[in-house]
């Protein structure tokens, strides 16, 4: 049987909740998975067009964050001009199946409410 941690809570700051969240709170960070997942391999421009709601600096502050909890790897290829990838690690894709269920739970709600 599965242990039931939103439960089991002896201090909620040792909990594997808060953890998970300590990596993937932010108002950008899933949505820049998302978008990494869905393209395998992104560049930094590509990445920024498609996600034109965010600022430059917000978008590279994410992007280090992410690389420093190892959830994307980014690779620079030394030439002019820079060209840099984004792609998910190993520990990154981990992640992709909570992304599956927040993804079917928002379509089904979806549907529930332009009813």
């Amino acid at each position: 049987m599965k242990k039931d941690c939103l439960k089991k809570v002896e201090s909620f700051d040792k909990t594997g909740f808060n953890y998970t969240m300590s990596l993937i709170s932010g108002k950008y960070k899933l949505t820049i998975l998302y978008a990494i997942y869905r393209f395998k391999i992104i560049r930094y421009n590509q990445l920024k067009k498609y996600l034109e709601i965010i600022s430059h600096k917000t978008l590279s502050t994410t992007l280090k964050e992410l690389e420093r909890d190892n959830l994307i790897i980014r690779k620079e290829y030394p030439q002019i001009p820079p060209r840099v990838e984004y792609s998910l690690s190993k520990r990154g894709e981990t992640l992709i199946p909570i992304l599956y269920s927040m993804c079917e739970w928002g379509e089904s709600e979806q549907g529930l409410n332009s009813k």
